[in-house]
This record gives C-alpha cells, sequence and structure tokens, in this order.
C-alpha cells in the first residue's frame, strides 16, 4: 500500500475522527517514511475531500455537522428515490440486465470486504438509475449531494450485517425496476438511503 491508502485507511478507520489535527511529524512516524510523502498524501487527499490543509494552522480531518449529514441523506432519499421510480418506468431489458450485473458485482465485492470495488460499483450503480430516469434536472440534483468522503465514511462504518442489507437494497432494486414497479423501487431505494445514514449517524434522537 501507498502512504496515501495508509493515511486513508487510517482517516476512514476510526484512528483520526473528524476535526482531528494531523502532524507531519507523527505521521511521519507512524507510517515509518519521511515527511515529504506524508505531505503528499494529504494533499491527495485534501483533493478527495477528506482532509483540509489550513496555511499556517497544519492539516485536519473534514467534519461535517451531523445535522447537514441528515440533510444530505434526506435529500438524497427523496431525489434518488424519484430517480428510481422513473428507472422503473424507462428502463429495458437490456438495462435491467446490467444493473443485476452489477449488483450481484458489488455483493461479491462486499462478501470479501473490498471497498475500493464497492464504491466503484455503488457509484455506478446509482449512476445508472439516475440516467435512465432520463432527467438532467435529477442528475444535476444528486450530483451536487453526493460528496465522496462521506461515502467512503459511510461504507467504512458499515458492519456485516449493513453490508449484507446493503447489497440486498441494490438487488431488490434492480428486481423492483424489472418489475416496472415504480413504487417499489422508490421504497427500497429510499431505505438503502435511510439504512447507510443509520450505518454512519448511528440511532436518531426520539422526541
Amino acid at each position: 500500500m501507498s502512504v496515501i491508502d495508509d493515511l486513508r485507511a487510517l482517516i476512514l478507520g476510526g484512528r483520526y475522527a473528524p476535526g482531528d489535527r494531523l502532524g507531519e511529524v507523527e505521521l511521519a512516524q507512524l507510517l515509518q517514511v519521511s515527511r515529504t510523502p506524508v505531505r503528499e498524501a494529504l494533499r491527495h487527499l485534501q483533493a478527495e475531500g477528506l482532509v483540509e490543509v489550513t496555511a499556517n494552522k497544519g492539516a485536519r480531518v473534514v467534519e461535517y455537522p451531523a445535522a447537514d449529514l441528515e440533510t444530505i441523506f434526506e435529500l438524497r432519499a427523496r431525489i434518488e428515490g424519484l430517480a428510481a421510480r422513473q428507472a422503473a418506468v424507462t428502463a429495458t431489458d437490456e438495462d435491467v440486465a446490467r444493473l443485476h450485473e452489477v449488483a450481484v458485482a458489488l455483493g461479491e465485492h462486499a462478501g470479501r470486504r473490498e471497498l475500493d470495488a464497492v464504491y466503484r460499483l455503488n457509484a455506478e450503480f446509482h449512476q445508472d438509475l439516475v440516467r435512465l430516469g432520463g432527467s438532467a434536472v435529477l442528475a444535476q440534483s444528486i450530483s451536487a449531494l453526493v460528496h465522496s468522503p462521506i461515502l467512503l465514511r459511510t461504507y467504512s462504518a458499515f458492519d456485516e450485517e449493513a453490508m449484507r442489507r446493503s447489497v440486498n437494497h441494490h438487488i431488490e432494486i434492480a428486481a423492483a425496476v424489472r418489475a416496472g414497479d415504480p413504487e417499489w423501487a422508490e421504497a427500497v431505494m429510499r431505505a438503502h438511503l435511510f439504512s447507510a445514514r443509520a450505518s454512519l449517524l448511528g440511532p436518531r434522537k426520539r422526541a
């Protein structure tokens, strides 16, 4: 693994929490490298959105307020639910076969905890659904809400049960699209995103 991969794993694995400072000297000692590759890794992870580097203050792990994350998942559930609904109406047999193929491949990689592949296939699945919906407005709205560091953290927060549930959601969404059932497709997509929210943020506050 590269220094970039090692540092990303430390952040996503919880060694460094959102808001924590990332000192170059400490990281160089921890990773047993010089400060130069650490500095390069921090710049790379800044481009990914995981790290924030500020002049004269150094680097820290990006922090998203819980309220903002709640809003992001709520909006995604509504908008991507609509995209799934529309896909169930417009998808061809070929489209459905492709969706199912991606969902199955995602499940295979998830079973081996190959998170890079899971992340890539998840993005492909969701992008295909949006494309099948045929709405540029939906595509633009979803693009504005999907933050790669949030998705990476979400997958890293999945335990075995949550990962299995996510895999099953993808397969069921493909089945709903195959059935041409917009209500079913929308309902599962919303459940899928609310399940991911629970994995990342934990139980919701009760009144």
